[in-house]
């Protein structure tokens, strides 16, 4: 089976150029890379010190309780180098080096992840067939969720935005320990593996070495020298869980909504919409006047910049959505935000709802 692209409306549009020229020209203007300042380094260092200084301090508060809330900070810190560090890096935003880039997105191997089915999943499939549910493997969840109206609607979706949340928290321990070997089996049968210029049998060893790594030293060495096994399972659960939960909700926020299309191509797989149009209907942003999440989140709040503009560094986008915002309004685009996290978290549980009790497609 080979895969199977699909062509949007690629008609020249007033709007992308005007969008795009406004957004270079805020760059040259203020004599600013569109890659990572000083802040964002600054950033870089905290969120590894968080994970790994975490990690580290376990072997010294040996089998106390306080080893748990280690654990718990461990999964903040993983999840902010996944989405502050390693995301930017694997979208070639941190740095015009592209070594610097490969060095930082490589850190997901560290976190029990893999950098080329996260490169292929997220910047092939999700960026360029956003919401598309035949495409866009953020919306695949087999039979548990439904995401999109143009999936089938079972009996058990009924109940989703209830079982949810508890679900969504098992998504990175689920993603390291089976997801990977999936995806990776997958990419090489539909072709997407040999675009990408890889060898699935160097990749296969690649990703077992890679797994043996990280449970060495994320499970396996915690059980051998701290006291208390029973604390390292409850912790390493923690930690995942948490980061789970994290990236969950907020790539959720940002798509899995209400006011979002979910476009299907024609039978020609034709999509009647240019590529920038698709992005700003497909996507959401959230809580763009909180500084700590913006800062945190690796400003994936601003989803629709992100989306848009994936090659600039996150630590621009505050002040590029102005000029995405008002260029949106000026050619009648549609620009969606969400005033805060809550209120995004409260319509995405409204849309599970409406998804699992009505037949949409």
């Amino acid at each position: 089976m080979s895969f199977k692209s699909i062509i949007f409306d690629r008609k020249k549009s007033v709007f992308v150029k005007t969008l795009k020229k406004r957004v270079d020209n805020y760059f040259m203007e203020n004599k600013i890379s569109k890659h990572a300042n000083f802040n964002m380094f600054l950033k870089t260092i905290l969120l590894i010190i968080l994970y790994f200084g975490s990690y580290s301090l376990l072997y010294i508060f040996n089998a106390s309780y306080f080893s748990i809330i280690l654990w718990f900070a461990m999964g903040f810190g993983m999840a902010g180098i996944g989405m502050s560090v390693m995301h930017d890096a694997n979208h070639g935003a941190y740095s015009k080096n592209k070594k610097i880039n490969n060095f930082f997105g490589f850190f997901i191997t560290f976190l029990g992840g893999n950098y080329i089915n996260w490169r292929i999943q997220h910047n092939v499939l999700h960026h360029t067939y956003t919401n598309i549910s035949s495409m866009d493997e953020d919306l695949d969840s087999g039979l548990l969720f439904r995401f999109s109206p143009d999936q089938k609607l079972k009996k058990h979706h009924k109940y989703q935005h209830l079982y949810a949340w508890f679900l969504y928290g098992l998504m990175t321990i689920q993603w390291s320990f089976e997801k990977d070997f999936l995806q990776l089996i997958r990419y090489h049968k539909n072709g997407l593996l040999k675009i990408q210029k890889r060898n699935f049998t160097n990749q296969m060893a690649l990703l077992v070495l890679y797994k043996v790594i990280y449970y060495t030293y994320a499970l396996v060495l915690p059980l051998i020298f701290l006291d208390n096994w029973w604390f390292v399972l409850i912790g390493y659960f923690t930690m995942h869980y948490t980061a789970g939960l994290i990236l969950s909700v907020v790539f959720q926020c940002a798509h899995v909504m209400e006011p979002n299309d979910f476009n299907s191509p024609n039978e020609s797989r034709v999509v009647d919409k240019n590529w920038f149009v698709h992005q700003l209907n497909t996507t959401c942003n959230f809580a763009m006047n909180s500084k700590l999440l913006s800062w945190f989140i690796g400003g994936l709040n601003f989803q629709i910049e992100h989306h848009l503009f994936p090659n600039i560094c996150h630590i621009h986008y505050k002040k590029i959505s102005k000029i995405v915002q008002s260029t949106a309004q000026e050619f009648n685009v549609p620009y969606k935000s969400y005033k805060n996290m809550f209120s995004a978290v409260r319509s995405h549980y409204k849309f599970l709802k409406h998804l699992g009790s009505c037949n949409m497609a």
